[in-house]
Formats: C-alpha cells, structure tokens, sequence
C-alpha cells in the first residue's frame, strides 16, 4: 500500500538481532497496566485491555506476567503512566510520530530529543507532522492468517477500510469507532489478531535511500531501547533492494 511506514519490515529486521526480550516484555506490561486502569480490569470488558493482552500473547509473554500486569491496575499500585506523543523528522526528511507511555515527562522528553537529534533527525512541535497521517485503527494478522484474497474479504465482511497484505502478514486498516467491532468480526474466520490498536498511516510517503535508511534504523534502535517509548510511526518506505543491501 503507498505510503505505508514499513515498520513492520524494520521490526522483523530487528527480530533476527537477538532483540532484549525483558524490554519488550517492559513495554507490553506498561501498556496492559494502563488499559486496566482505564477501564475493568477484564479483558472480555475491556476493548484496549484485550488487545494488549493478545499483543503479549503473541510475543509469547507468560501468563504470569499478563496477569501480574491486571492486579497491578486493580490494585490501584501500579505506576501512573501518562501518554505523550513527539513529532519531528528523521534522516532524508521522513515525518516520524513518537507514542510513548512515561511517569515522567522530563526524562522521557530529554531520552527521546538525544536519540532523535544524534541521528540525523530533529523534533517538531506538536501539530508539525501528525497532519500528514491519518488516525485510523490497526488489526494486525500474521501471513499464516490466510492469503491476501481470504483476508481481504474477510475485512471486507467485517467493515474495514482498506486492507494491506505481503509476506510479512496483513494490516487490516479501520475507521478508530470500528477497531474493536471489526477485530471481533475477523475472530471466526482469521483468529485472534496479533495486535488491534490505533495507529498513524501516513497519507503519502517518502522514498529513502540507503545511507539514509542505514541512519533511520539507528534512530528507531535508539528509540525502541527507551522503556518508555512504545511506538514509532513514520512514512519512510524502503524497497525490498535496500533492505537486502542492509542485510
């Protein structure tokens, strides 16, 4: 699909470089911990709860450690996470959108400023890139899931968007008001999604070449070794020829 970050691409190349599972799991118990205080403790009741827990799930996180997440919350001593978004550019003049889940804003602020300024990057104010994408929601499915053509109708069915399949897998794009109704739809015929959650599509993207994206996979290391950091959005596209020579 034009204009789409390929982050997917970039996180299944960082999958092959023995990534620290503790900080993935870190970020995965901070975001189940905030859905259960948003709302019930109680995955069936809880839309972002659910698609938290089968985030973690998928990234074969213990049983364990989910439900030590939901009694944090439930217990009301857990820690006070508030959610704040950076905009800025990064190597070649990509946009990029920066979620993240913090208990300290300073800290998070200054952390997220380093990584982006020492590579090739500079952060915006808020408004100065988020009007190039759309706000839209995400259901994630991996390519076993089913073929392009089974995945597509079963979107359709369902009332999705826009669909966008390859050999990583298939994102299902929704209206935000249809995440939740449409990820329940796609659960007879596809299965449990890997993720459903809101998410920023770029509405045109940006081809970058290779220095540049040699630059941009350091800035999104950089950021993606911050526990506070969640998500990084962008509109960089990178062929399959670039990635190749990147290895």
């Amino acid at each position: 699909m034009a204009g789409h970050s390929k982050y997917k691409n970039i996180m299944h190349r960082k999958g092959a470089q023995d990534k620290k599972r503790s900080g993935q799991f870190s970020k995965l118990s901070r975001e189940i911990t905030v859905a259960a205080k948003m709302g019930l403790p109680d995955p069936d009741m809880n839309p972002r709860l659910r698609a938290a827990v089968n985030a973690a799930k998928a990234q074969s996180m213990p049983k364990d450690n989910i439900q030590r997440s939901i009694d944090k919350a439930a217990r009301g001593d857990a820690e006070n996470y508030e959610e704040v978004r950076y905009e800025g550019f990064g190597p070649g003049g990509v946009s990029l959108i920066i979620e993240a889940l913090t208990d300290n804003r300073n800290r998070t602020a200054t952390n997220v400023r380093i990584a982006v300024s020492r590579n090739g990057g500079n952060l915006g104010a808020s408004g100065s890139v988020s009007h190039g994408f759309d706000r839209l929601g995400l259901i994630s499915y991996p390519a076993a899931a089913g073929d392009a053509e089974k995945v597509f109708e079963a979107a359709l069915d369902a009332g999705a968007e826009d669909v966008s399949s390859s050999e990583d897998g298939h994102e299902v794009w929704t209206a935000i008001a249809d995440l939740h109704e449409v990820a329940k739809a796609l659960v007879p015929v596809l299965g449990e999604a890997e993720g459903a959650k809101l998410a920023w599509k770029p509405q045109t993207g940006v081809a970058v070449g290779e220095e540049d994206a040699a630059t941009l996979f350091k800035l999104i290391d950089a950021l993606d070794d911050d526990d506070d950091v969640q998500t990084v959005w962008g509109n960089y596209e990178i062929s399959d020829e670039v990635m190749e020579r990147l290895g």
